[in-house]
């Protein structure tokens, strides 16, 4: 086979594979297109955003907690219902270094976003309630809420059970 033999095999190869579309668009129908286009892209980035959010509400604002009404209030917005009053509001001081159960207390605070560490040392107010809608259905669950000044630093869901349990407020272990 001569060299030009081969090259025209090769372009005929070549053309045999190549696949060319072509159509008459007018500018109408372009700038459909492409608004058309720009509706599936934004409607794609809302359906994204909107499922990172998880369709949850925002977090309540953890300061503003003057007095047990404001620390009902708080656990109510995070989905849990207690008694108006609570079981007891206790004056306590928050140890400076954590050991131990402590330091587990402190981990499953940090765990919630709480500041609970920053706070060693001061003194604070933890507000402990009934809850009433605990999915459990036990009677024995407490929601306490540790505030210093008037921001949330800490705060769980507890069985008082002898073979009880803790989590965060919103769950966490």
């Amino acid at each position: 086979m001569n060299r030009r033999a081969g090259i025209s095999l090769r372009r005929q190869e070549m053309e045999e594979s190549m696949f060319v579309f072509t159509a008459k668009v007018n500018r109408k129908s372009a700038i459909a297109a492409v608004a058309a286009l720009a509706l599936v892209l934004i409607a794609v980035i809302l359906l994204v955003s909107l499922h990172s959010i998880g369709g949850s509400k925002p977090a309540p604002d953890t300061t503003g907690i003057s007095d047990a009404s404001d620390a009902a209030r708080y656990l109510a917005a995070l989905g849990w219902q207690v008694e108006p009053q609570p079981l007891e509001v206790r004056e306590l001081v928050i140890p400076r270094s954590f050991d131990g159960v402590y330091a587990d207390y402190a981990a499953l605070q940090a765990k919630q976003g709480y500041p609970l560490a920053e706070y060693g040392g001061m003194a604070a107010r933890r507000y402990s309630f009934r809850v009433l809608n605990h999915p459990s259905g036990e009677e024995s669950i407490v929601a306490d809420l540790v505030v210093c000044g008037q921001s949330v630093i800490a705060g769980d869901i507890q069985s008082t059970a002898l073979d009880g349990f803790m989590t965060g407020l919103k769950g966490e272990t």
